[in-house]
């Protein structure tokens, strides 16, 4: 499996599993566009678009960054149009850019409520749309989203309503393409982890330090990830993936090597939510 001379635009990236799955791409000397807001650094989030096109090419890859929001048609046309213009091509879409509140329906803002659908939804099928008619010239085009698989049992519709409708759009979103563009062979799969993956957001919004500790590095995830994006796109197409399924079936069982802080067992782990 290689992703050498692939070039993959993704949204967000410039830190945590967006940026482990462009690492992990580049280490194959890939191509790899980033489209994302973060181009000075944040008070509390590590890492801008430079900082990860410089992790990206020192790990072996190319990278291109591209200052742009997800949310504005004319920054994704440009992102689409300089990715070819600067690599020929585009073989891969990661849709990485979300935005995460857990606010219960009654108290959550509409405006944040407006932001999760136009970067989680919105932001999913237009950038996967817009490079469409690339992709119908890649040898092996895959649509890759990291959203969960469809779970619309009442404790997870009920637990945090708008979260949840904004994550369950970008996986519609998703497999609509598989099913809209099989016949074309461009695969279009999402990817969700068992665990909590050690990111700001779990910091920041999920239990802080205590789950931090009982998560998984995003190593695990990008993993699962290349190893999806290297399967035949005529053959691996309308799944939602699960991350640790996805590496069984890579022959990798022991994810011990994956637990951010090291020994951590699993059964110790934070479980992810949307799986029951």
């Amino acid at each position: 499996m290689s992703l050498a001379g692939k070039t993959i635009l993704m949204s967000g990236g410039s830190r945590g599993i967006g940026l482990a799955i462009a690492l992990r791409a580049a280490a194959d000397g890939a191509n790899i566009a980033l489209l994302a807001k973060t181009d000075t650094p944040h008070p509390s989030l590590e890492g801008t678009i430079y900082t990860a096109a410089e992790a990206i090419t020192a790990a072996g890859g190319n990278a291109l960054p591209i200052v742009g929001d997800v949310r504005n048609d004319d920054d994704i046309t440009h992102a689409v149009l300089k990715t070819r213009g600067e690599f020929g091509a585009i073989d891969i879409v990661v849709n990485n850019a979300s935005v995460i509140d857990l606010t219960g329906s009654a108290d959550i803002a509409a405006k944040k409520y407006d932001l999760m659908q136009d970067v989680n939804v919105r932001g999913t099928f237009m950038l996967s749309r817009a490079a469409i008619p690339i992709l119908r010239e890649a040898s092996n085009p895959h649509i890759l989203s990291l959203s969960p698989p469809l779970n619309v049992t009442p404790k997870w519709l009920g637990a945090h309503t708008a979260y949840t409708m904004a994550k369950y759009g970008m996986t519609m979103a998703t497999l609509g393409m598989a099913a809209e563009f099989a016949g074309e062979g461009i695969a279009a799969n999402t990817l969700w982890p068992r665990t909590t993956i050690a990111t700001a957001a779990v910091q920041n919004l999920l239990g802080g330090d205590k789950v931090m500790a009982a998560s998984r590095t995003p190593e695990i995830y990008a993993d699962a990830a290349y190893a999806v994006l290297n399967r035949s796109s005529r053959e691996a197409t309308g799944n939602t993936y699960i991350v640790e399924d996805v590496l069984a079936e890579e022959g990798i069982t022991d994810f011990s090597g994956y637990a951010a802080v090291p020994g951590t067992p699993d059964n110790r782990l934070f479980p992810d939510i949307f799986l029951d």
